[in-house]
């Protein structure tokens, strides 16, 4: 009889952690609305890092892009977000990690996918981290192989990415001046154009932080549509194009995780 009531526990604990830890239970958010997805890095975890969360192990990437494609989704660009119809997937990078280009590219090819790429002007040597958080400072970011301008290209080229801005520097918003605010999203768009051709429609907040004040300053630059890293799906109609939540996709999470949250938006 205890055993029973052990095992009956144990599997009430089970559950309510289960549930805790998915959110199975909220909801599903109408496939009219499309799912707008945030990555970082598409590489394998490194021994101890801090930030192994941001990377998504190719392996696990494709397995989640072929479930998309498979379950009927539309790859868009964030260009085409206004005109996407139902069952639409939008894929964002954020940052410029040259791992983008060495195994995103190859399997969003494999599947005839796309994806949008929120690139930092002046990426190099920089470990943005620590600019929010001094004691991030391992130099982990920074030492991360970035996307070359050259490489850059060659991603446009194929008809398989576009670009979004990120700032210049990945600047933490809350830290700076109106002058320099507007500098940092002003530019970066004008850089992007300029340096690559290209019309830049799309703007990523670093850290996913802002204020009415730097939403004011992305509509003055110009910008249509406008990432954050609030979890969540974006309903047609309600939603602020400047002000977008997205589906965060971590390293080393279960494609169980990554079907729940595709169908809810959030984590839990």
């Amino acid at each position: 009889m205890i055993f029973w009531v052990l095992c009956t526990v144990c599997a009430g604990i089970g559950l309510l952690i289960f549930s805790l830890q998915f959110g199975w239970w909220r909801a599903s958010v109408s496939q009219v609305h499309a799912r707008v997805l945030m990555y970082h890095m598409i590489n394998y975890p490194k021994k101890k890092a801090k930030f192994n969360k941001l990377r998504v192990s190719p392996r696990s990437f494709q397995k989640q892009v072929r479930y998309l494609k498979d379950k009927g989704y539309q790859f868009i660009f964030m260009s085409e977000l206004a005109e996407s119809e139902e069952n639409c997937v939008a894929l964002t990078f954020d940052d410029g990690y040259r791992d983008n280009l060495v195994h995103a590219d190859k399997i969003l090819e494999e599947v005839g996918g796309k994806a949008t790429l929120y690139l930092v002007c002046d990426r190099h040597g920089r470990d943005w981290s620590v600019t929010k958080k001094a004691k991030h400072n391992s130099g982990e970011l920074r030492e991360e192989e970035k996307l070359s301008d050259n490489d850059v290209k060659t991603m446009l080229s194929n008809g398989r990415w576009e670009l979004g801005a990120h700032t210049v520097t990945h600047a933490y918003l809350p830290s700076i001046d109106r002058a320099e605010l507007y500098r940092e999203i002003t530019r970066s768009k004008e850089i992007l154009e300029k340096t690559f051709d290209v019309n830049v429609k799309s703007f990523a907040y670093p850290f996913g932080i802002y204020s009415d004040r730097d939403v004011q300053a992305v509509r003055d630059a110009g910008f249509e549509t406008a990432c954050t890293t609030k979890e969540g799906i974006s309903e047609r109609g309600t939603r602020d194009p400047l002000e977008l939540s997205r589906v965060k996709v971590r390293g080393g999470e279960s494609m169980l995780s990554f079907r729940l949250r595709l169908r809810t938006g959030r984590r839990k």
